[in-house]
């Protein structure tokens, strides 16, 4: 009898287990749909990151770094100047990445957020590019040519030398003499 029994207590278990999975699915489906169809929260309690306050996750951060290496470049404090370029350097690169990665998320699926972060990880990495070739630029007048080369050679890398900002980085490699032959557009 206890032969028999075990079967019995085995579908009882496939049949609990089966509808606990059955609920589970359930809840994680209309979980999203519940909180979809609440209440949107009220604007004052949703923040974007680039208004909060003190956020150094932003391209306005970046864009703030960039303009204080500006007035160390002006002030003549070269060493402060290459710490907030690097800092907006890898802040710019950083959030290029990410809005790449969701664009690629949403390639097939929906165009308009695809377009929309493909736009914003084009625009950061060419203020990426523009930081980097600045840097170099601080880099090459403090005579430092072996910190100055793999920045232009990256903006090279990311502009080509067919574009204003990659013929610039080349003319500067020319320049320096790191290459022989000059290259106009």
């Amino acid at each position: 009898m206890a032969v028999c029994l075990f079967p019995r207590v085995q579908k009882i278990f496939y049949w609990v287990g089966g509808g606990l999975l059955a609920v589970t699915i359930a809840g994680v489906v209309a979980a999203p749909t519940l909180a979809q169809e609440g209440e949107e929260a009220p604007p004052s309690d949703v923040r974007r990151v680039d208004q909060v306050s003190g956020s150094d996750f932003s391209v306005s951060y970046a864009e703030q770094l960039t303009t204080d290496a500006s007035q160390a470049i002006t002030n003549g404090d070269f060493t402060t100047a290459i710490t907030k370029l690097t800092e907006a350097r890898e802040l710019y690169n950083e959030l290029s990445t990410y809005y790449k990665e969701l664009a690629e998320m949403f390639f097939g699926i929906d165009t308009r957020q695809n377009r929309s972060n493909r736009d914003l990880a084009l625009e950061t990495a060419q203020k990426r590019d523009e930081v980097t070739y600045q840097l170099a630029l601080v880099h090459r007048s403090q005579d430092a040519p072996e910190e100055a080369v793999p920045l232009f050679m990256e903006v090279l890398r990311s502009q080509q030398p067919t574009r204003e900002l990659g013929n610039q980085a080349y003319d500067q490699l020319f320049e320096m003499g790191f290459v022989e032959a000059p290259y106009e557009l």
